[in-house]
């Protein structure tokens, strides 16, 4: 039962609080110590302030400790779980509908103004990137890890996880 009351007190608040974390964090602490008495106030304010300090969502990262607090190892993979649930079955529809609906001109349209967009973020996101590791590590690491990593992908088709595992140790390695 305790499952069940971990699952409940985390999926309820992450449907409602539109805006992500921040805004699920008071139907939250309804939850954990208002209904379930498992935190106190004082606690549960430590925990926020431990969360925020921490880099990631706040939501799952207060689901992770409350839930293996409660109720163990399985417990935290519980309250992860209905924290990320709402997103996950919303994703899995919707692109269901975009699928079914592909075809539609109105469907195609969409696409067309939503990828340009996509495509600018992501070159800003590329170049920020680039920016932050020339500052940090210098230009001859910034541009091995860039070459090195267009390479091994285009030319050398390496899976994308074993790129980004081996920039992870080459930045390692230089700062």
């Amino acid at each position: 039962m305790t499952y069940f009351h971990l699952f409940l007190a985390f999926f309820f608040p992450n449907i409602l609080g539109y805006g992500g974390g921040p805004s699920a964090i008071p139907l939250i602490e309804i939850e954990v110590v208002d209904k379930y008495g498992w935190m106190t106030n004082t606690e549960f304010s430590e925990l926020i302030a431990l969360a925020n300090s921490l880099p990631g969502p706040i939501a799952t990262k207060l689901a992770g400790y409350i839930g293996y607090s409660v109720a163990g190892v399985t417990g935290s993979a519980v309250a992860l779980f209905a924290t990320i649930a709402p997103s996950l079955i919303l994703m899995i529809v919707l692109l269901n509908l975009l699928f079914k609906y592909r075809h539609s001109t109105r469907v195609k349209r969409l696409s067309s103004y939503v990828l340009p967009a996509i495509a600018v973020l992501l070159l800003t996101l590329t170049f920020d990137f680039l920016k932050t590791s020339y500052d940090l590590n210098n230009i001859i690491p910034t541009v091995l890890l860039v070459v090195g990593g267009y390479f091994a992908l285009e030319k050398y088709k390496v899976h994308p996880a074993f790129v980004i595992l081996t920039g992870l140790i080459i930045g390692g390695l230089f700062l």
